[in-house]
């Protein structure tokens, strides 16, 4: 078999054993109970009408065809937002399906009654999070709070399918991914490591670092990157004590925690890899002083299917020898 049949061969395989584990769970049948982290919840039936006040969870929704109606916006027009302020990676998704935007920034518990929703999903943390609305929220509809800064889009994708009843969906798309970037990992050729993964601020005196428990962390680790130890010092440095995802730095702590032989910029384009690389407060850096700075993309600050499949074809044009 050639090395081409063979990644087909397994990739054939790994979607096969998911949607036998997505027909099993579909099996469970309704109405079933969903836990979140504010409680358990009953869904008497699939949802229909789905309204996601997370832009960030959105995403993931309509990677696994979940009937999502309307949803929250970030501002628009910028280098992550079309002009609904929906995602630029899914944006024509949603567009197709007709996902109506609720907000654009604050949430409007007016706007969400207005859809006369079945199911409203709250980010736990984040900016796109609603959790403030919880009690008023639930009084419209059953409200399934969900974690994206401790998970991968794929566990979340999981999470969501089980209550949405789009588990067949959901284990196929995490399929033909863990496919493409099982073929990735053979082809790939990494550059020095550990590396250090974040998103450089614009002011060029911050940064968040991504930990390994972030949807980052955990891809570019799946696909053999080691990522750089944070030393101790930092251990209580965990945004607002609450996200697992970030470390958060700001002046002299950059350069001590930005300490991988590569860089891997996230939300970031070719530009902000050379701002980094002409930023003198970090030109001691091992991995400026070689020239290993690399952009991941504008849209990787927040990772679902699609941001995902970006990033990796990303990742196959700055590593993969063709």
């Amino acid at each position: 078999m050639t090395r081409a049949g063979f990644r087909r061969f397994s990739g054939m395989v790994a979607l096969l054993l998911s949607l036998l584990v997505a027909t099993q769970a579909f099996a469970e049948g309704w109405p079933r109970q969903v836990m979140t982290s504010k409680g358990s919840i009953t869904l008497q039936q699939p949802p229909q009408r789905i309204v996601s006040t997370s832009v960030t969870v959105t995403g993931t929704l309509l990677a696994i065809n979940a009937p999502v109606i309307a949803s929250g916006a970030t501002a628009p027009n910028n280098r992550v937002s079309d002009a609904q302020g929906f995602f630029r990676q899914w944006g024509d998704v949603a567009k197709q399906r007709g996902v109506q935007r609720l907000y654009i920034g604050e949430p409007d518990a007016e706007a969400i009654a207005g859809q006369a929703p079945d199911l409203i999903i709250i980010a736990a943390t984040g900016g796109d999070s609603a959790l403030k609305l919880y009690d008023q929220l639930s009084a419209i509809a059953p409200v399934m709070v969900v974690n994206y800064d401790d998970k991968s889009w794929q566990e979340l994708a999981t999470e969501l399918g089980r209550a949405t009843g789009k588990e067949t969906d959901a284990a196929k798309v995490i399929a033909q991914f863990s496919a493409r970037e099982d073929s990735l990992k053979k082809a790939i050729h990494l550059p020095p490591q550990p590396v250090s993964a974040l998103v450089y601020g614009s002011d060029g005196k911050s940064a968040n670092l991504w930990t390994p428990a972030s949807p980052q962390g955990q891809l570019l680790r799946q696909l053999g990157f080691s990522l750089a130890p944070v030393p101790l010092n930092f251990a209580a440095s965990y945004s607002q004590g609450k996200r697992h995802d970030i470390i958060q730095l700001a002046g002299e702590k950059m350069p001590e925690a930005m300490n991988g032989q590569t860089l891997l910029l996230f939300s970031a384009s070719q530009p902000d890899a050379q701002r980094l690389l002409t930023n003198p407060f970090l030109a001691k850096l091992p991995a400026v002083q070689a020239g290993r700075v690399y952009a991941m993309g504008d849209d990787t600050f927040r990772l679902d299917y699609y941001s995902a499949s970006n990033m990796l074809n990303q990742l196959e044009k700055l590593f993969v020898t063709h």
